[in-house]
């Protein structure tokens, strides 16, 4: 089996949640023409990876789809609840029909089905996830509490999600395009209140390939009173060179600039692996 077949296979095997939804005797399966299904405009998946609907799609053709998507009526048509990547992969696959689960839902259920479809199976980006709870913050009157119970995370991990739109824009297009991470989007939040400095943080990010281990440092520095070009000297370097001396010396080795020149830290935990330092020296 190809790694794409498999990857897509994964996807069509039914969950927990999905037996749950097909063993209700409320719930009518029956197939649907693909045509007569329109995407669910509150879906919070707003991007679908090509790659993956291809390998969704080629084990669609190989295997049929053995998990029904979720719809509703809406008069003549269906509009999508659940399985957007499966109805989108049938397409490419050329099917015309699919097994799809007819239900009548409130508004607040659609999203809700869809967004926990997607954070379980499919996970969606920081940004995604963070729209896609303040949505349901704002427009439904949930708790971000009643929200964390609903999609099985600490209320903290909501909030911190729904803190990233805060970002600059810049900050947020370069979380979105993948530039930074989730964890560097963090450290510029930390300098809330300081455009200036978050920006420069973003850039040296980019421009050095930091880690968010650096992009904490340099925040630490700068709420110690440094300005951001003292603090970027102050931040942890890992080069090519340390990584190296790392590998022989069998420990982690960093360089930390300091406005008057800097050292070189070498790690060890007791004094055992000391001596082991040291008689490693002897050898270089």
């Amino acid at each position: 089996m190809s790694k794409g077949l498999g990857k897509g296979l994964d996807v069509l095997m039914p969950t927990d949640f999905d037996k749950t939804i097909l063993t209700e005797d409320n719930d009518r399966i029956k197939n649907v023409f693909i045509d007569d299904i329109e995407p669910n405009p509150d879906q919070p998946r707003r991007t679908f990876d090509t790659k993956s609907l291809e390998g969704l799609a080629n084990s669609i053709a190989h295997f049929g789809i053995v998990q029904p998507i979720i719809v509703s009526p809406k008069g003549k048509k269906y509009i999508l609840v659940a399985g957007e990547r499966r109805w989108r992969a049938a397409r490419i696959a050329g099917l015309n029909s699919i097994p799809a689960i007819i239900r009548k839902r409130e508004e607040l259920e659609q999203l809700e089905v869809a967004l926990l479809e997607n954070v379980q199976r499919v996970d969606l980006s920081p940004l995604e996830q963070a729209l896609s709870i303040e949505r349901l913050h704002q427009q439904f009157n949930l708790s971000y509490q009643s929200i964390a119970e609903r999609l099985g995370k600490a209320v903290s991990t909501v909030h911190n999600t729904v803190r990233l739109l805060k970002l600059p824009k810049d900050a947020y297009k370069a979380l979105q395009e993948e530039l930074i991470t989730e964890g560097h989007a963090r450290s510029i939040l930390a300098l809330k209140g300081d455009d200036t400095k978050q920006s420069e943080l973003l850039a040296y990010i980019i421009r050095h390939e930091w880690t968010v281990r650096q992009a904490e440092q340099f925040v630490t520095s700068v709420k110690k009173g440094a300005d951001a070009k003292v603090a970027k000297k102050s931040t942890v370097v890992e080069t090519p060179q340390t990584k190296s001396l790392s590998q022989r010396l069998h420990t982690k080795v960093t360089v930390k600039r300091t406005a008057k020149g800097g050292r070189l830290e070498i790690y060890y935990g007791n004094e055992s692996e000391l001596q082991a330092l040291l008689s490693r020296f002897e050898k270089i």
